[in-house]
């Protein structure tokens, strides 16, 4: 008895592969002092570390899903599918950024990653977790 015939996959579920983006993790923000200047905005009523990104006020994710999404989704991986099914890529935080907020409380001690949304952005996705659909 030999081996079975090798299964052949229709050359449109292929192409349909090589179509599709891939959702991929950019590179963290580069690490320089301009970047790494971290402050404290008011959103929605609570003070939240942010860090200036190419003119951009980005907010941190995690803190703003502590503060208020944590009671409306299931965790933060429901979180960062609701944002690739959004097309929304988040900045990443460099080692600095990571440090700072850890320093602050913005993030938990052993965390070693961190990722950065605009306030816009934000908007977005809080509209998503709270509209019924």
């Amino acid at each position: 008895m030999g081996s079975p015939p090798p299964t052949q996959v229709p050359l449109s579920s292929v192409l349909y592969k090589l179509d599709r983006v891939a959702y991929s993790t950019p590179p963290p923000v580069s690490n320089n002092p301009a970047n790494n200047e971290c402050k404290l905005v008011e959103y929605r009523g609570a003070k939240i570390a942010s860090f200036n990104i190419n003119g951009d006020v980005m907010i941190c994710l995690p803190q703003a899903f502590e503060l208020f999404l944590k009671h409306l989704v299931g965790g933060l991986h429901t979180v960062y599918t609701k944002l690739k099914r959004l097309s929304i890529t988040p900045v990443v935080c460099n080692v600095e950024q990571v440090r700072i907020l850890r320093g602050l409380g913005a993030i938990q001690p052993g965390v070693n990653r961190c990722k950065l949304l605009t306030r816009k952005q934000f908007d977005i996705l809080y509209e998503d977790c709270t509209t019924a659909r």
